[in-house]
């Protein structure tokens, strides 16, 4: 623990400089004297509802977020979501999107777990591809294990992520975009908001994007549409409607597999090194990943204080292309190229209803949350099976595959994975008080109860006639300063149902099935949240640890048999920072540590005492400054300057089989824009120095080298 004891040295550090700010009267005259001015940090977002289900400000919140808003990704040029989640503090991307059905979408990594973006405005959105930021208000980086708010189906222990999409407003406006760039990129956008009358409120979004990739083959291409309404039926009642097109297709380099098998036979990057700008793919073996999502809120004001909220959302994704691998050989260079055509539909339906009210019991505020959450999700494969498709030389750059799909079709016309379908249904009831014993110290009490029935994964066709599970969550937030220093602690829980397995004897003999309980995991954190010098500094600093347990595990006693009790832990110190130190400068940073380690597993698994491959690097940092120039002469023009730091990490790590080492990275980022009235145009460079770097989760693969993209806007 010497690593940490910088951090208590924080919290007295940061509470000492509160009690001088509250005592000392000619040091608050002096400070005010310093910071009198009105201008705003554009970057700061104040309170959140979805975290918590209910409106809270952060200084209050027992829980670590962090929020990235529009305007950065305005000021970014943002055109995904993995630019767009380089502003939040330890998370970092292991693997770019495969569309392949059921779980397509990226995978990041968070406090040392594997986590996809699932959430939109706080209910259920799958989608097997990318996601497009033309509709995003803000995306919220949810940290720790939520499981008492949002279930176990679709979070990771880690935390979520959640898109929080644009809404209808009360007057004409919007704005047209337009940006080109390295690689071919072209994209259009449009916001337009059109009132409908005096109740009813229309706002559309549009985005056409092509962008091509940096290596010899691959490209992204979408359609995107997003109509939302909101209707003020009464003074009470409110409607809500948002809704999501999108038809979207890519060419994606396969992702090369390092062995799980048998001993690495190559210790360093230089066979990734030569290769880098080499897809080993063609652009005909695209994936087509078309998409459908609405949500539905009614918003009833029942009295002065108590509001209700139902919700209907569905989403519809579905999965129809070429998807492909490259395995590793064991003989130091070559891997086997594996290619299957995917066929399915991910199909979710979530029904909410929360009551949100706030009451005095005694002498004691209270904030309450209510909620039931019915979940159906189906997952429909009818794809092929995996076939060999050449075998790749990273020394000699040989491709012996057929790279077209005609004849890819021939290999896989008599192969057939079999259809599947993996149903889940799941009942849960949710309740959450937030008691204010007094202005300054307030406790948070939360339990889930969670029904869970079905079949988790499309690979079994077990079901689970019933499975309950509770989930507690417990948070107290002490103010010494009100809304300006915050000192909080948390204890959070998540969990996982897991599918049956097929068991037997020793021998072989005697089948039967076996119903694994639930994974768990439990999370406390303390930490401290400021938001000083007139709000124009707002910091969070936290030390966490997430301890996994009931891991299921193979039978060291018996190889035909799986056990539980593996256990995983995850501990970590965070520190992020928005800030708006003088007019016209804007920052957002953040470091973050990680140490994660399984502790128990079998002898032979392979696992124990290491670092997971899912947990990514250790050491992350995230850097972005933009100052807009406040001289009469020069005003309109603003400069950017951004950083992204992540340590060296094992892409794969098992004592049976050895490990291979990703390399640290460090890249930088600018821009230089220029606004004139309604008018704007940005210049953009991401990855400036050219640097070569790679992400990976038992996969090496390489990342985008440097790109210069311009974008042009009118608002009205």
């Amino acid at each position: 623990m010497k690593k940490y004891t910088l951090f208590p040295l924080m919290l007295m550090s940061i509470t000492t400089f509160a009690q001088r700010i509250q005592s000392d009267t000619t040091f608050v005259k002096e400070l005010s004297e310093v910071t009198v001015t009105a201008y705003r940090n554009d970057y700061k977002i104040d309170t959140s509802i979805s975290v918590s289900k209910m409106p809270m400000k952060d200084m209050k919140n027992p829980q670590v977020y962090n929020t990235i808003s529009k305007n950065i990704l305005k000021d970014q040029l943002v055109t995904n979501l993995h630019d767009a989640l380089k502003n939040a503090t330890g998370i970092t991307r292991l693997w770019e999107s495969t569309g392949r059905g059921g779980d397509g979408a990226e995978f990041y990594s968070m406090r040392g777990f594997a986590l996809q973006p699932t959430m939109m405005n706080g209910m259920p959105n799958i989608s097997n591809g990318t996601v497009d930021p033309a509709n995003i208000e803000s995306i919220e980086v949810i940290k720790g294990p939520s499981g008492t708010l949002y279930g176990g189906s679709l979070i990771a222990y880690g935390g979520l992520i959640n898109i929080v999409t644009k809404k209808p407003y009360e007057r004409f406006g919007g704005e047209v975009g337009y940006i080109s760039g390295s690689y071919g990129l072209n994209r259009f956008t449009a916001d337009i908001n059109i009132p409908l009358g005096d109740k009813i409120f229309a706002r559309l979004n549009v985005a056409n994007q092509y962008v091509k990739s940096f290596q010899d083959a691959g490209f992204n291409k979408v359609f995107y549409l997003a109509p939302s309404i909101k209707i003020n039926a009464s003074k009470k009642l409110t409607f809500l409607f948002n809704t999501e097109f999108k038809n979207a297709e890519a060419a994606n380099a396969p992702m090369i597999f390092l062995t799980r098998y048998a001993a690495l036979s190559f210790k360093t990057m230089d066979l990734f090194e030569n290769s880098y700008e080499k897809s080993y793919t063609a652009n005909s073996l695209s994936m087509k990943n078309p998409s459908f999502s609405i949500q539905s809120q009614a918003l009833y004001k029942l009295s002065n204080n108590w509001t209700s909220q139902t919700i209907l959302s569905r989403s519809h994704t579905k999965t129809n292309g070429y998807y492909q691998y490259l395995w590793d050989s064991s003989n130091g260079n070559e891997f086997t190229r594996f290619i299957s055509k995917r066929d399915g539909e991910t199909n979710t339906v979530d029904i909410q209803q929360n009551f949100v009210g706030h009451f005095n019991l005694g002498t004691f505020k209270n904030n309450l949350l209510i909620g039931i959450d019915y979940l159906s999700s189906q997952v429909e494969n009818y794809s092929t099976g995996w076939v060999a498709n050449g075998v790749v030389s990273l020394v000699n750059q040989s491709d012996n595959g057929k790279l077209t799909t005609q004849g890819t079709d021939q290999l896989l016309i008599n192969s057939a994975e079999g259809n599947s379908i993996a149903e889940t249904k799941i009942l849960s009831a949710y309740v959450s008080d937030v008691i204010h014993f007094t202005p300054k110290f307030s406790a948070m009490l939360s339990l889930r109860i969670d029904n869970f029935q079905g079949n988790p994964s499309i690979w079994s066709s077990d079901q689970l006639t019933s499975q309950t599970t509770f989930s507690p969550k417990f948070g107290i937030v002490y103010q010494p300063i009100l809304n300006k220093v915050s000192i909080f602690g948390n204890y959070m829980n998540g969990f996982k149902n897991l599918s049956p397995v097929e068991v037997a004897d020793v021998n072989g003999n005697n089948p039967s099935l076996k119903i694994l309980t639930p994974e768990h995991a439990n999370q406390w954190e303390v930490g401290v949240k400021t938001n000083l010098y007139k709000d124009k500094i707002a910091l969070t600093a936290s030390y966490y640890n997430i301890l996994v347990s009931n891991k299921s595990m193979s039978d060291p006693n018996n190889i035909n048999n799986t056990i539980q009790g593996g256990e995983v832990e995850s501990k970590g110190f965070e520190l992020s920072m928005v800030t708006s130190p003088i007019e016209g400068l804007s920052i957002i940073t953040g470091f973050s540590h990680n140490e994660n380690e399984v502790k128990k597993d079998t002898p032979n698994g392979g696992y124990l005492g290491l670092r997971t491959e899912e947990a990514g690097p250790a050491n992350l940092f995230n850097f972005w400054a933009i100052y807009r120039v406040q001289n009469s002469t020069l005003k309109g023009i603003s400069l950017g300057l951004g950083a992204n730091y992540a340590s060296e990490f094992n892409t794969l790590n098992r004592a049976n089989i050895g490990s291979f080492t990703l390399p640290s990275y460090t890249i930088f980022n600018a821009s230089l824009a220029y606004t004139i009235n309604q008018y704007s145009i940005n210049l953009k460079v991401d990855n400036l120095a050219n640097t070569k770097y790679y992400a990976g989760w038992s996969t090496v693969t390489p990342q985008r080298l440097r790109s210069i993209s311009i974008g042009f806007n009118y608002k009205f």
